[in-house]
Parts: C-alpha cells; structure tokens; sequence
C-alpha cells in the first residue's frame, strides 16, 4: 500500500475498535427456533452467518407469503438487536480507539465506521461516537450488510471519499472481503479470533497488531 496515496480509513466496529461480548451462538439458537415455528428446515441455512439466515428465511416465506415474510423479519431483527443492546451495555471501547480517530481528524484523513452491528448497540457502548468519527453506517442504514459493497460505498459517499484510495480494516476475514468487493485497500487486524495466515488468505494487503498500527503505515507518528 503506497500510504501517500491513502487518504481515507474505514473501520469495522466490533472486534476492531471495541468489544461487544455478543454471544453469536445464542443469537442463532434463538433465530433458529424461531425459523423452525415458521415452519422452515433450518438445516438447510446451517453455516451461514446470523444475518444471512434471517434474509434466506425470509426470501423463502416471501415465496408463499410477504406478510408472513415481514412479520418474520420484524421479529428476528427485534431478537438479535436485544442480544446486541444488552451484550453492548458490558462492552468496552479498545484502548486508544477514541486517540486514534482523534489523530487521524487531526492529520487530515477521513475516518468511517461500518458494521453489521445495529445502530443502538454501537451508541451503546460508544455514545459519543459522533464526537469522533463523522461517518457511521450500521446495519439499520443499508439493504445489503458487508460484505456486499454497500455499507463502503455509503461512507465514503458521505465522507468524500474514493475507494482506491482507502484502506478497509476490520478483524475478520469478512472485512478484508468486503473491501476487495468495494476496490479498497484492505488491512486485517489482531484484536480477534483471526490469525494474520487468515487475512492473508483472504487477500489482505497487510495485517496489524491492532487498527491504532494503521498510524506508522500511512507515515504518522502514533498518539
């Protein structure tokens, strides 16, 4: 990565900048029971990410009914979001997050957050985001989730930005394949379950110990 050229940080939120201790596999024993009282083989959505089994079930009832399509999908979103909520109120911001989009701010480089996560439990756990970084896209604003485009696209419309001249950085290999997907540059980072041989299988462009690193790469001294 030329860092002269990168003049635009995305971010993931959960994992990258912060911890949300969301238990995932409650989450989808709670969404899978509900799959199965609206009569769907939920064996059929195995391996697949919480939210990806809530928008497949829910194509599959619109196939024979939307109303029972939407009533499905308002209640899914209502389960995940009180996990999400409630697990956030014992999250913790990551040492330095809020000094490094303050560094960044200050050296003049455009800073977004995106996250599959919902809207109240990132304000949650950081409620004066907005304080900090000027663009955050969560779930709530968009159609499609990471690692569709989508959400890169939004922020950097809303921050001015171009793609090729951003970096994606994130914690899980989905991050890194969501900024190929949207022709950024990618970087993947240590803060959690991942190992660098993970991101470097994705197709990331570097890994870092943890997203303040960024800093050095793009030739600023950290904090």
């Amino acid at each position: 990565m030329h860092a002269t050229a990168v003049n635009t940080v995305i971010f993931d939120f959960d994992g990258t900048l912060a911890k949300l201790n969301i238990d995932f596999n409650q989450m989808r024993r709670v969404v899978g029971k509900l799959v199965v009282r609206y009569g769907i083989d939920h064996q059929t959505l195995q391996n697949r990410f919480v939210l990806e089994i809530i928008r497949e079930a829910a194509a599959l009832l619109r196939e024979t009914s939307g109303e029972n399509a939407e009533r499905f999908r308002h209640e899914a979103f209502r389960i995940i979001e009180d996990i999400e909520v409630e697990a956030a109120q014992n999250g913790v911001l990551f040492e330095g997050t809020k000094e490094l989009l303050t560094a960044l701010r200050r050296k003049s480089l455009k800073a977004g957050i995106i996250t599959r996560n919902c809207a109240k439990a990132v304000w949650t756990v950081f409620p004066d985001i907005a304080s900090y970084c000027p663009v955050v896209v969560c779930r709530d604003d968009v159609t499609h989730v990471k690692p569709h485009p989508e959400q890169i696209t939004l922020a950097l419309s809303r921050l001015g930005g171009r793609a090729d001249r951003t970096v994606m950085i994130g914690d899980h290999p989905l991050d890194i394949e969501t900024g190929r997907n949207a022709g950024t540059w990618t970087a993947g980072v240590l803060t959690g379950r991942f190992q660098a041989d993970d991101f470097m299988l994705a197709g990331a462009d570097m890994v870092l110990p943890e997203a303040s690193d960024i800093l050095k790469q793009l030739g600023h001294n950290p904090f």
